[in-house]
């Protein structure tokens, strides 16, 4: 694997293509980004983001994980104190999930946010952007039915963000892609460079496979599970003998979560996945790739409850250490 195809592993998107390749021509000293709001324990959406930056770093990236206390703070999810709580529990689940620590640098945003120049350059970017445009970068992440002041100098901030910590990748799910175009369009208007953005696919809901797996809707995987709690969530997923589900009864497309999970979090994490079954059955199967083992899945050779089986298994050896830390903190 080239540096290029390790740097777009499992991305949805490189915008722009052109630039991403550029990037990984020579990684050595580039920095790459994503920012998190602190605002709970990490789930399953959070380690999708952190197995790109932990594939960004094994290309030679330097890696900023931005603890957004100020977005957490204008999106309402809670005092500064709770919030920044909340931050330093964060980072020690990043560092247990896999992050090189040597190679990781934490930031909070209200570390420079407060700062004179940063404001003047937030104040001339709302000076360039509608309140339209900024209501719709904020439509995928908001919290709330309706859009607020904070809320709509939030995605001005995030352009900023990127200038400030002067990275040269800014990394996201795909829920992030409206604020990061909006950055590229507006901070050139600022005299700033449009940044290189690289999307990370959304998870299908576990239960039906219809839109993305949510911790607010429906059920979600986090480092707060048990080894059961895992396990009795995985048993109960959508995993359809294929990987492009017929649409649901209301014509809404669906996903496979369980293949899903096993491409975008399994695979880039473990050499081989053991599928274990009893010789009544055919014995173990083992498999180096995704490919292998969704074929096998829609070829009937793999059947949907000994993926499940295997798939949780795997996933609470990626999730046992954040685990342990959350642990730690409570003791």
């Amino acid at each position: 694997m080239d540096t290029y195809e390790r740097v777009t592993r499992n991305a949805t998107e490189v915008v722009t293509e052109t630039e991403g390749r550029e990037l990984a021509e020579a990684p050595d000293g580039k920095r790459a980004y994503v920012g998190y709001e602190p605002s709970g324990v990490l789930h399953i959406g959070h380690m999708l983001t952190a197995t790109k930056l932990i594939d960004l770093q094994e290309a030679g990236f330097e890696v900023t994980v931005l603890l957004a206390d100020v977005h957490a703070y204008l999106n309402d999810k809670g005092s500064f104190e709770e919030i920044r709580e909340t931050a330093d529990r964060m980072k020690e689940q990043f560092l247990a999930y896999g992050l090189d620590e040597g190679r990781t640098e934490f930031v909070l945003g209200s570390e420079f946010q407060f700062d004179r120049e940063y404001v003047l350059d937030l104040h001339a970017l709302e000076l360039e952007t509608t309140l339209s445009r900024a209501e719709r970068a904020m439509a995928d992440i908001k919290s709330g039915d309706s859009v607020t002041v904070s809320q709509a100098v939030y995605p001005l901030m995030q352009a900023l963000d990127i200038v400030y910590l002067d990275v040269d990748l800014a990394v996201g799910g795909m829920e992030q892609r409206k604020v990061h175009m909006l950055a590229r369009d507006t901070l050139p208007q600022i005299g700033e460079s449009s940044p290189t953005c690289l999307h990370t696919p959304l998870i299908a809901d576990l239960d039906t496979g219809v839109g993305k797996m949510s911790t607010s809707e429906g059920v979600s995987i986090s480092m707060e599970d048990s080894t059961a709690g895992i396990e009795k969530k995985i048993t109960g997923a959508f995993c359809p003998p294929t990987r492009d589900p017929d649409p649901d009864d209301h014509g809404r497309e669906r996903e496979n979560p369980v293949l899903q999970i096993f491409e975008y979090h399994v695979f880039p994490r473990f050499e081989t996945v053991v599928v274990e079954r009893p010789e009544e059955y055919g014995g173990d199967l083992t498999y180096d790739d995704y490919e292998s083992l969704a074929a096998d899945l829609e070829a009937g050779d793999l059947h949907p409850a000994d993926a499940k089986g295997a798939l949780a298994t795997y996933l609470d050896d990626l999730v046992a250490p954040g685990r342990a830390k959350l642990r730690e903190r409570r003791s």
